[in-house]
């Protein structure tokens, strides 16, 4: 196992998930910080496993949907005019890079971010459990 690995918190990893399309994504740049490699270098071992990473699993940006990111995001992570949109990638698309990778620190922080994403999820539904409780006793005091 590779014990040069600097672990990252899931609240870090929390911080870098987004909600694009209805679907929480993690930026190009960010996955590629936290493997440790270069985005072009990570974006060419998936380009080479195109088959792995059907759209469900990894988009390009719009210059749009690039916009949001360009103030903060962008400027720390690319450069602030990178000539490229960015891709992101699902949770199926981060657990399909352990394998496009192929070390043993994509392995164990793959690991890292899906376990983030399942805590993410269970804040949500957390979130969501308890506004249904309030409104259900909104209603309840009215009858």
């Amino acid at each position: 196992m590779d014990n040069n690995l600097v672990t990252i918190g899931a609240k870090e990893i929390v911080n870098r998930i987004y909600t694009i399309r209805e679907k929480q994504v993690m930026l190009d740049y960010h996955l590629a910080e936290i493997y440790k490699v270069e985005t072009k270098v990570m974006n060419q071992a998936v380009k080479r496993n195109l088959d792995r990473f059907p759209n469900a699993f990894r988009f390009q940006l719009t210059n749009d949907e690039s916009l949001r990111f360009q103030f903060g995001t962008l400027e720390t992570g690319r450069g602030k005019y990178s000539k490229y949109l960015p891709y992101v990638f699902t949770e199926q698309g981060v657990a399909m890079l352990s394998a496009v990778l192929r070390s043993d620190t994509a392995i164990r922080v793959s690991i890292e971010i899906m376990n983030a994403f399942v805590e993410m999820r269970k804040l949500k539904q957390a979130e969501h459990d308890q506004k249904f409780e309030e409104l259900f006793g909104k209603l309840f005091k009215l009858f």
